[in-house]
């Protein structure tokens, strides 16, 4: 179900092509069709995000409704992500949430010091993990009202 007020993009920024297909089919199994993008890695999500690289001919007004981010991955670290869009002014208001195996307390806490507004550790069990990354995409996609992406303070 897309919905007209949720029509956004996901863009899913995941290196396990088992955790990517999972993640990909729980929404789709919670009839959340709203369309995905996917990077294998940091610098692949950089480039769609900033429209550089092999997505430099993409609009860089047509940004995702939600990133979900793993922290390990290659080239360039979920962490760097993270940070590298909250500094940016364009993007720092799209929500974050961070999709990890990482039990490190130190991920968490520097997960939320940059600026993430989710951190959820990936549960182990099928049934657990369909049944988190449903919730999630229903509360980030249909229910959260976030503020437009180019909205200005008057």
């Amino acid at each position: 179900m897309v919905l007209p007020n949720t029509p956004g993009l996901l863009l899913l920024v995941e290196d396990n092509p088992d955790d990517e297909e999972l993640t990909l089919m729980a929404f789709e199994q919670g009839g959340i069709t709203n369309p995905a993008v996917v990077a294998r890695d940091g610098v692949e999500a950089l480039d769609y995000l900033f429209a550089t690289g092999s997505y430099s001919d993409r609009s860089a007004e047509d940004l995702p409704a939600l990133i979900l981010l793993d922290l390990q991955l290659p080239r360039i670290s979920g962490l760097e992500v993270l940070q590298r869009i909250k500094r940016n002014h364009i993007t720092r208001t799209i929500p974050v949430v961070i999709l990890t195996t990482s039990t490190e307390q130190r991920d968490l806490v520097e997960s939320y010091h940059l600026g993430c507004n989710s951190y959820i550790q990936k549960p182990v069990d099928y049934e657990q993990f369909l049944n988190v990354i449903q919730q999630l995409g229903m509360y980030w996609l249909v229910i959260n009202c976030p503020p437009p992406l180019f909205a200005t303070y008057e």
